[in-house]
């Protein structure tokens, strides 16, 4: 792939940095990106919710989707370049990354045209927010091994059990839900893949406190909700191929963040600089110079990998396992930034900032996070799992469970 702007690209580059500069003020020199939310303040998440409506009604959004979903109908090359000028400005915190990233690449994949008309366009305007509540305590790392369950009542569903470190399900309109509805068959097939409304009664959505001070993961308990089975994606007992297109695109959402995320490569530059000790600013000590360049290197690696994979989705082929190659690489690339940044600042490194105009505050909040993103959209363990044997061919790790039907899985419970 040629990675230099194409003539009509270059023009489409301009015409987005144009617009931005039309509608929002650029980040001055050094100036970092507003760091990861855990979107506690509603004016921030009112923010986004204005900021996604002005895309959308300008045509700068959900640049892929179909025109008549809401969206542009146009390149995902065109995407990236809209977020890399994006990225240069100051833009409130996306709280749409379950809908717009997650739901509606899996609406578009699965979904029946009604479905499709029912969810997207408001979607694209930024009118619902979307969690994701696959994870459970006892099915995360194998979230094939989830125990809620569904059984068909008449035109519904009636749903009991409960799901983990779901971000922003306690904010959510609607979540994607997966279900056991057949226990007597093989713990891939008896799954089911349903669209469920969080204002429904039988919904409990409770924060987790972390260790950033925020709380924007939850546990959620679903005690007697019924689902239409009009909210039904694909057939039943189909789920597990569903939730694959759902993660595959939440990995090339995290992944493609290879500039570093909130906080890139070019914010650690600034930092070196603008932080001095005896012999003056940081950036010239040939330590610190290398430790950048080993993460402008990597950097450099995930947004390449990231291209290629947008490269792929352009020409109708769906994410492979380099999603989890870029996923895997960036999540450690960020954590290893956030701490070469807090050793940087030496000991005010090691404060940790309640005044959110701190300096300091969007790396030791990032610091913080790093470990939830490394496990969030599949574990490292999981995502080395994946590049061994999709893209390496190596042997499958032994499965005691193969051929069992679900309800003869050992659980040790």
């Amino acid at each position: 792939m040629d990675l230099d702007d194409t003539p009509e690209e270059a023009t489409f580059r301009a015409e987005a940095r144009a617009w931005l500069e039309g509608e929002v003020e650029p980040l001055a020199p050094g100036e970092a990106p507003a760091a990861i939310s855990e979107f506690e303040d509603p004016d921030e998440i009112e923010r986004s919710r204005a900021w996604q409506a002005r895309k959308a009604e300008a045509g700068w959004a959900c640049f892929t989707w179909p025109v008549e979903y809401g969206g542009r109908g146009g390149t995902s090359t065109q995407r990236s370049i809209f977020a890399q000028e994006e990225a240069r400005f100051r833009i409130p915190p996306d709280v749409f990354t379950a809908g717009i990233g997650m739901a509606g690449p899996t609406l578009l994949a699965h979904g029946s045209d009604e479905q499709k008309r029912r969810w997207l366009p408001g979607m694209a305007r930024g009118e619902q927010i979307w969690c994701q509540l696959f994870s459970e305590p006892g099915a995360g790392s194998d979230l094939a091994a989830l125990r809620t369950a569904a059984i068909r009542d008449g035109d519904e569903w009636v749903v009991d059990g409960q799901k983990l470190w779901s971000s922003a399900a306690n904010l959510a309109d609607w979540g994607l839900l997966l279900v056991r509805t057949d226990p007597d068959v093989g713990k891939h097939a008896g799954l089911t893949y349903l669209l469920v409304d969080m204002r429904s009664p039988g919904i409990d959505a409770r924060p987790i406190r972390q260790i950033t001070g925020g709380a924007n993961f939850n546990e959620v308990f679903l005690t007697g909700v019924r689902v239409p089975d009009a909210n039904r994606l694909g057939e039943v007992g189909g789920g597990w191929s569903v939730a694959l297109t759902t993660l595959m695109n939440e990995r090339s959402s995290l992944g493609a963040g290879g500039t570093g995320g909130a906080l890139g490569v070019r914010a650690l530059i600034a930092l070196a600089a603008a932080t001095h000790d005896e012999r003056g600013p940081l950036l010239g000590d040939d330590a610190v110079c290398e430790a950048i360049a080993d993460c402008y290197v990597r950097s450099k690696g995930v947004v390449y990998t990231s291209w290629r994979t947008q490269t792929a989705m352009s020409r109708g082929v769906p994410p492979g396992p380099e999603v989890s190659i870029a996923k895997l690489v960036a999540g450690r690339m960020r954590q290893d930034m956030m701490a070469l940044a807090l050793d940087l600042q030496d000991l005010f490194g090691a404060v940790v900032a309640s005044d959110p105009a701190a300096d300091h505050l969007p790396w030791d909040h990032g610091y913080l996070f790093a470990p939830a993103a490394r496990i969030g959209g599949g574990t490292d363990e999981v995502l080395r799992n994946i590049i061994g044997e999709r893209a390496l061919g190596l042997p499958p790790e032994p499965r005691v469970d193969k051929g069992l039907a679900f309800r003869e899985i050992p659980t040790g419970r």
